[in-house]
């Protein structure tokens, strides 16, 4: 049976899974002699759990004595191993002391072990070895609330062959034995669908672990192995099928991860470097070497399913939004159909205070087309994740959008409409999908909406259009070295000192006279520019403005410099154009094209698209520049005003 029923847990909701398996590992910790190491214990308590099931599955009666019990399961260890030679071999021993098997058996007593639901031993493998396995290979373990997501959007049946060709510890494929359950297939079901369940990865330890979580539920050893997916050697993938019905994966993703020799990536598309052709992209003869793990994997998802066969893969936003990768979003949509891209936040993989990883990263689903000559344009369903179940520490919390999302697609893919578009849940064609940029907060349905409302009282102008008139002007400043910090009492500004439209007093780095001349000309600093960052996390779209007193300065490259030509058809001033980059409507528009470009977040030359709201009442105009260019004023002159004070005190 998949699910054990035990009456002694009946509140198991009241124990946290993660919990217990964080007692028994500081107990192990202090207590085993001759092993620290956490995938050590792990493979001790992974004895114990085996010894459990077996006696639960059994009904055998468990001794109360420690030593008893000791014996007992040393006992049931032994046919455990002739039961499941692929995961224990035959020298094998519980190493443990009969006191620490007695913890132990006590600790898993307060959960249910082998409910497939609740997959208690996924928490297990999170808790002993979640922050430090294939973290630096570009790996980590997929949130369960995120898998689970992804099965459930791909709606696997137990018919279908499923592969997961970067299957870690198993958790996509427990996932989709979960969905099974869940949509109320039998036991007998879910333990035949194994047969079609495929897993493979590079690592011998993961793939070890796999097999052990499945079986440890199932009382089957599922069909895992050992192997690099990229290379697909036949010598060891020969009883695999060439084709699936469902690919489930989350592969490695990293600029710094080499995915393969040369021989290995000329057998893929995407591994060679492609220039753009009007909105095509067409592949060159020259292998990128360089080409990150991610990018190769989508060609082979792509390759290894059936036509009208379904993907569901976890990638980093960078892939579906950044221009370098254009030529992978442009090779998706020629191949596929895209049917949902769901933005995860960046603190999904975030496991503990140092553990995991704040790469903000996607949910795809695609079905793979029958034919790629044939153009199509589908109707895809976007939504963007503010919260996830966990903070930025990794520390578990109650919010978690992720639910809504999955509610919200299921009532769309029954074929009602959604009562209330937000970012939770909302349908593009994908003619709407600009620059081959995927990513659901480009398609802000907030920026949309207000856009509309918007139309009877402002005029909505790109800033594009300004440039192309004349009407403003942007550029960037200079990275002057860290050598240059510190050298005089020049502000050099960096994003950290633009706060509430002003330019603090006291930047954190000031440069010499020297420096600031090599500078000057070229940086063209004038009373009323604007200032607004570019770069960087939760700043990008803060602004202020360059009064008399700021104007013997330099500013970094990740700053954009504004200067207006006040004398402008559409009555537009330094004043109002704070304002209006301030409002909620443009620093929306902001948000959503700020996307990750490797280490930082970046506008980058997305600001050109950004819709500036004037309004067409000139006086309305008018009088919003009064209040700006009044509140600006009295601090400054306020700031100046202290600032003489410190300097006189000393006089």
């Amino acid at each position: 049976m998949v699910i054990i029923k035990n009456s002694k847990i009946e509140q198991e909701e009241l124990f946290s899974a993660k919990e217990v398996f964080q007692d028994i590992r500081n107990y192990l910790a202090g207590r085993f002699v001759g092993a620290t190491r956490d995938d050590t214990l792990l493979h001790e308590l992974i004895k114990i759990i085996f010894c459990h099931r077996v006696s639960r599955r059994n009904n055998l009666s468990i001794p109360t004595n420690a030593i008893e019990l000791s014996v007992f399961y040393r006992n049931l260890f032994e046919e455990i191993k002739s039961e499941f030679p692929e995961i224990f071999s035959a020298d094998e021993q519980i190493l443990l002391d009969p006191t620490s098997i007695d913890f132990v058996n006590e600790e898993l007593e307060k959960i249910d072990m082998f409910n497939l639901q609740r997959d208690a031993i996924g928490d297990a493998y999170e808790i002993f070895i979640g922050d430090n396995v294939k973290g630096q290979s570009g790996q980590f373990f997929t949130p369960k609330n995120a898998a689970d997501a992804l099965v459930s959007i791909v709606a696997p049946k137990p018919s279908d062959k499923i592969l997961d060709f970067a299957c870690g510890a198993g958790g996509f494929l427990i996932s989709a034995l979960k969905y099974y359950k869940e949509k109320n297939y039998s036991d007998d079901e879910v333990i035949k669908s194994l047969d079609n369940v495929y897993g493979i990865d590079k690592d011998e330890y993961l793939t070890r672990l796999a097999k052990i979580h499945i079986a440890a539920i199932t009382d089957n050893v599922p069909n895992i192995k050992v192997a690099d997916s990229l290379v697909w050697d036949l010598d060891t993938l020969d009883s695999y099928p060439d084709n699936f019905d469902v690919i489930l994966t989350n592969p490695p993703f990293g600029s710094k991860i080499n995915s393969g020799s040369i021989e290995t990536l000329s057998k893929y598309d995407l591994a060679y470097k492609w220039k753009k052709q009007g909105a095509e992209y067409l592949k060159t003869n020259v292998i990128n070497e360089n080409v990150p793990p991610q990018v190769v994997f989508v060609e082979l998802a792509i390759k290894k399913v059936k036509p009208n066969g379904k993907i569901g893969i976890v990638v980093p936003e960078s892939l579906i939004s950044s221009k370098k990768y254009a030529y992978v979003v442009n090779y998706i949509q020629k191949h596929c159909n895209i049917e949902t891209v769901i933005g995860m936040p960046e603190n999904l993989f975030k496991t503990s205070g140092k553990g995991g990883t704040h790469t903000k990263t996607a949910l795809l689903m695609l079905t793979k087309k029958e034919n790629v000559d044939i153009e199509s344009k589908n109707n895809i369903f976007f939504a963007e994740a503010k919260w996830c179940g966990n903070d930025s520490r990794g520390k578990q919390i109650d919010k978690d959008d992720i639910p809504a999302i999955i509610d919200n697609y299921e009532t769309y893919k029954k074929g009602s409409k959604l009562e209330n578009i937000s970012n939770l849940g909302y349908i593009l064609n994908e003619d709407a999908i600009e620059n081959n940029i995927l990513s659901p907060r480009l398609y802000n349905p907030d920026v949309l909406i207000k856009t509309n409302e918007l139309r009877d009282t402002h005029n909505l102008v790109k800033i594009e259009t300004l440039i192309n008139e004349g009407i403003i002007e942007f550029k960037t400043g200079n990275e002057i070295g860290k050598s240059s910090y510190g050298t005089g009492e020049i502000p050099f500004v960096r994003t950290s000192d633009i706060s509430n439209w002003e330019i603090k007093t006291d930047p954190k780095q000031a440069v010499s006279e020297e420096i600031y001349l090599q500078y000057k000309e070229k940086q063209d600093v004038r009373e009323g520019d604007i200032l607004m960052v570019r770069d960087g996390t939760y700043l990008i779209g803060s602004a202020a403005l360059i009064t008399q007193y700021d104007l013997k300065m330099l500013y970094q490259s990740h700053l954009y410099k504004i200067r207006l030509d006040s004398n402008n058809k559409y009555g537009l001033n330094p004043y109002y154009l704070l304002a209006a980059l301030s409002s909620d409507f443009v620093q929306k528009q902001i948000k959503a094209k700020t996307f990750t470009q490797d280490i930082i977040n970046s506008l980058g030359d997305r600001y050109l698209d950004l819709l500036i709201p004037i309004q067409k009442d000139s006086d309305k105009v008018n009088e919003i520049s009064d209040v700006v260019k009044k509140s600006i004023s009295e601090r400054i002159e306020a700031r100046e005003l202290a600032r003489k004070a410190r300097i006189d005190i000393l006089l």
